[in-house]
């Protein structure tokens, strides 16, 4: 079962990644763009927000609906992601996806390749 503090030291472990605070919870960004958050409203207690790719959160919607469910940000579509029902591998891969949406591809590409050949 992952938490928010495993949460904080997979996303701070990626190039260029930063925590900000917005509205007393911690945000996940690069530069200005942000990948991965956790709302400090008692309607999300337990749940992180992360910017997946469209086509997996699609997958995931359908297959976990207990586990990941749409949170609409705007115009784009991020994931709401139940910490207690995801590993601490699991939630590694989605953040690294996670910030792989808003870095360049030439950045995420060697890091994706590195944890897949791991």
């Amino acid at each position: 079962m992952a938490d928010i503090h495993d949460l904080r030291r997979l996303a701070l472990a990626l190039p260029g990644a930063h925590e900000v605070t917005y509205k007393g919870a911690p945000w996940f960004n690069v530069g200005k763009k942000t990948f991965a958050l956790a709302p400090s409203d008692k309607a999300s207690a337990g749940r992180v927000i992360l910017k997946l790719d469209r086509a997996h959160q699609e997958l995931l919607f359908e297959v976990r609906p207990e586990t990941f469910q749409p949170c609409k940000v705007a115009t784009v579509h991020w994931s709401y992601v139940a910490l207690g029902d995801v590993d601490e591998a699991e939630l590694a891969a989605l953040v690294r996806e996670a910030w792989a949406q808003i870095v360049p591809k030439a950045v995420s590409r060697a890091l994706l390749n590195a944890a897949r050949d791991a």
